[in-house]
């Protein structure tokens, strides 16, 4: 009776936490290369992305993550046939990868909030993809389940990151000429 209610709201916690995952390094790009700006400016700067960083952080992505799980758990115990699809199985895996994505960024958060980050702004545009290909893979698992063919999809996969990894390099390229 309730499952599409409980479906939209798993679905819009996955998106705020989505959301969440997909600022929070651009901020932190920011955030480095703030550091090669004077000495006054890039100290507002930093103090600015930090309180920014912060509230994205604790105030969105946490609480999205937390619901988007609630509501899933709640939809596995709605239908617990799932357990024993191929493709919800190998969507746990990718969360999973998902969570450690999740537990990472927290740690790379926790340094900048230290001011101890060692990355550099291309790593951290590499970093920031990570989202988008699990993103791409647990949303085409979800909507193909079974008819998507698992080469087609590894393909698929490798292509867009290969895509990705081009259009940093291109960007760089780009922003190293101006």
């Amino acid at each position: 009776m309730y499952y599409n209610y409980i479906k939209a709201l798993h679905l819009i916690f996955v998106i705020t936490w989505f959301a969440g995952l997909f600022y929070l390094p651009r901020l932190f790009i920011y955030h480095i290369e703030a550091r090669k700006k004077p000495k006054e400016v890039a100290n507002v700067l930093i103090a600015q992305f930090k309180i920014m960083e912060k509230r994205l952080w604790y105030i969105i992505t946490w609480p999205s993550a937390i619901l988007a799980i609630l509501f899933a758990l709640w939809l596995l115990y709605l239908m617990p046939s799932w357990l024993f699809q191929s493709w919800m199985l190998i969507k746990l895996g990718f969360v999973s990868a998902l969570l450690t994505y999740h537990f990472k960024t927290h740690s790379m958060f926790l340094k900048f909030q230290k001011g101890e980050e060692t990355y550099s702004s291309l790593f951290m545009r590499i970093w920031n993809e990570g989202a988008t290909l699990l993103l791409f893979v647990i949303v085409f698992l979800v909507i193909l389940r079974d008819e998507l063919h698992w080469l087609t999809g590894i393909l698929g996969l490798t292509v867009t990151a290969i895509l990705l990894m081009l259009g940093i390099r291109a960007y760089k390229k780009v922003r190293s000429k101006k």
